[in-house]
This record gives structure tokens, C-alpha cells and sequence, in this order.
């Protein structure tokens, strides 16, 4: 079995495999520039884990992975314009470093492409693999508009933020999974279970970026800490900090998510101390460990050997310990 190490160097062969810059480089350069870029290539890697639970054959999962992948960039090119970014991996987006123009038309270069990858498996299991992405997809650009819905709304609940995260994030995930299960041979029942186990995980993964942006270590994280604060986001932190709070912590949150006159810093030390005060960190902890157990009780249940399941099982497991 190959480890995460391994899945993440054959997405890479991969990526340089299928690499060329067609006619005409002005479409073509900015759409290999944001798949080359780096990342840790998550998804495409839980596509290779999928397939991984049922075949050792994962050269044939290799081409859907990377559709999986330009699918994914596909929707940080155009996050990126509407979210007005600078830098996407400690490089200039595609709209700074190009225009905007030229961004949404690769961003579309690469949802196309990722489409003609992923039909490249084999025609038995086309139409539910097409399936599955295809409502992925759409399922993706309903989280993405929620969240620009959750702008302009004073109150989100929690459980409205669970449901767009898991539009946004976690399906994508699930989906991924699935596609590779199916690619390995999965039968229709334990296809559906891994799309069950891909849901937790995405929920976890998203709940545990909402706590490392405000408590993680800035060097593992890699990213400074603090930033959703700063951008008066509504992450489950906050949501959940505004639920329990008491009057004086209610206005407190309502003057630094509603001032645009703040020190950064005093901003940050003072939130994270309601956080504190309200065990909001603890709560969240809390959060991700239901939903990354509830993720390896799935796995457990997969009819498959368990020398397949271990990789999946470490990936889930780091969930929990990356934050403890």
C-alpha cells in the first residue's frame, strides 16, 4: 500500500506528465501556473485513497485524480476574484499576476478540462462517476454562494454554517473519495459508505481549519494566525461564541466585527479571549473529534482488508491530533 507521501509524488508525475501549453498561452500559461503552484494536492490524493481501498491498480485513478485537482483550482481562481486575493500560496493569483479576464476564462479551461479527465475511466462505471461529480460540482458552487450569502446577514446559525461548509468543503471530499472507490471496484453499497466516511472527514478538515486560523501554531499552520478574525468571517467559532455569549461578550463581538477603526493585534487578543472565556476552543475540538471518529467507525465497517484501510485511517486520525 502506498502512503500519502507516495499518492501525492504520482499526482505530481502526473501533473508534469500531462503538462504542455497549448495555443493560445494567454489561456493556457495562467491555468498551468495555478495547478503547479503547489498545495498539498488533498483531494486528489483522497481520490488514489479511494481507489487504494479496493485495487493496487492506481495508474487508472491517475487521470481522474487530476481532474479532481484542476476541478478544485478551477473554483480558487474564481474564490480568488471574489474574494478580491493577493496571494494564493505565497504566490500572486492568477488575476494579479495576469487580469481578471484571463483568470475567469482558465478558471473555465480548467473546469472543462477536469471534466475530460475524469471521463477518461473506464466506460462500465462512467455514468456513476460522472454522477457523483457532477452533482459534487454543482453542490460546490451552492456552498460557495451561501457563503457569500452569510456577508451580508447579521446572524448565521450554526447549523445553516454546517450545512455550507459541508456544500463547500466537505462534499468535494466525499465525492473524491467516492469516485476513487468506484474507479477500484467498489460495490454500490460500500461506494456509498465511502462517500458517508469522505463527508466526516471533509467536516472535520473544515472545522479544524476554522480553529487553527485563530489557535493553531502560525509555523505548522503556515499562514498567520488570526486572519478570519481580521476579515470578519463567520466561522463556527464565532457563530458558536455568539450563541453562548453573555450581553457585555455580545457587544464586545459586535464592535470589533463591525469596526473599521482597530489595531489588528488588539483585535485578535481581545476576540480569542471571548473565545477563550466561553471554551469556544474546547467546543470546537469537541466538534472535530465527533466527526473524525464518526469517520473511522465508517472505515471500520468497509468490507476490505485492513492493511487498505490504513491510510485513510492515519489521514483521519492526524485530524484529531493536529489539534489536541
Amino acid at each position: 500500500m502506498k502512503d500519502i507521501n507516495d499518492l501525492q509524488l504520482l499526482i505530481d508525475e502526473e501533473i508534469r506528465t500531462q503538462y504542455r501549453i497549448l495555443e493560445p498561452r494567454e489561456l493556457y500559461e495562467p491555468m498551468w501556473y495555478a495547478l503547479s503552484s503547489g498545495g498539498k494536492r488533498l483531494r486528489p490524493v483522497i481520490v488514489l485513497m479511494g481507489c487504494q481501498l479496493f485495487s493496487d491498480d492506481l495508474k487508472r485513478a491517475a487521470l481522474p485524480a487530476l481532474g479532481i485537482e484542476m476541478f478544485h483550482n478551477f473554483t480558487l481562481l474564481h474564490d480568488d476574484i471574489m474574494d478580491k486575493a493577493f496571494m494564493r500560496r505565497n504566490l500572486p493569483t492568477v488575476h494579479i499576476k495576469w487580469d481578471v479576464n484571463r483568470a475567469i476564462l482558465s478558471g473555465d479551461a480548467l473546469a472543462i478540462q477536469s471534466n475530460i479527465f475524469i471521463s477518461s475511466c473506464d466506460k462500465e462505471i462512467l455514468p456513476d462517476v460522472l454522477r457523483v461529480f457532477n452533482t459534487t460540482a454543482l453542490q460546490v458552487c451552492e456552498g460557495q454562494q451561501y457563503d457569500l450569502n452569510f456577508e451580508r446577514l447579521e446572524e448565521v446559525s450554526v447549523s445553516e454554517y454546517l450545512n455550507m461548509i459541508r456544500l463547500k468543503t466537505a462534499v468535494l471530499i466525499a465525492g473524491s473519495l467516492q469516485i476513487g472507490a468506484l474507479i477500484g471496484g467498489a460495490d454500490p453499497h460500500s461506494a456509498s459508505r465511502v462517500y458517508e466516511l469522505g463527508d466526516m472527514i471533509g467536516m472535520a478538515f473544515q472545522l479544524q481549519d476554522d480553529y487553527l486560523d485563530t489557535f493553531g501554531n502560525p509555523v505548522t499552520f503556515g499562514k498567520n494566525i488570526g486572519g478570519d478574525i481580521l476579515a470578519n468571517k463567520k466561522t463556527y467559532l464565532l457563530i458558536k461564541a455568539r450563541e453562548l455569549a453573555n450581553p457585555e461578550q455580545v457587544e464586545l463581538l459586535k464592535h470589533y466585527y463591525s469596526s473599521e477603526d482597530f489595531d489588528a493585534d488588539e483585535k485578535i487578543r481581545s476576540v480569542k479571549k471571548v473565545f477563550h472565556d466561553l471554551e469556544i476552543d474546547k467546543i470546537t475540538i469537541d466538534r472535530v473529534h465527533e466527526y473524525s471518529n464518526k469517520a473511522l467507525e465508517i472505515l471500520s465497517d468497509i468490507p476490505v482488508a485492513l492493511p487498505r484501510k490504513v491510510e485513510l485511517d492515519k489521514f483521519t486520525r492526524n485530524l484529531m491530533d493536529r489539534i489536541r
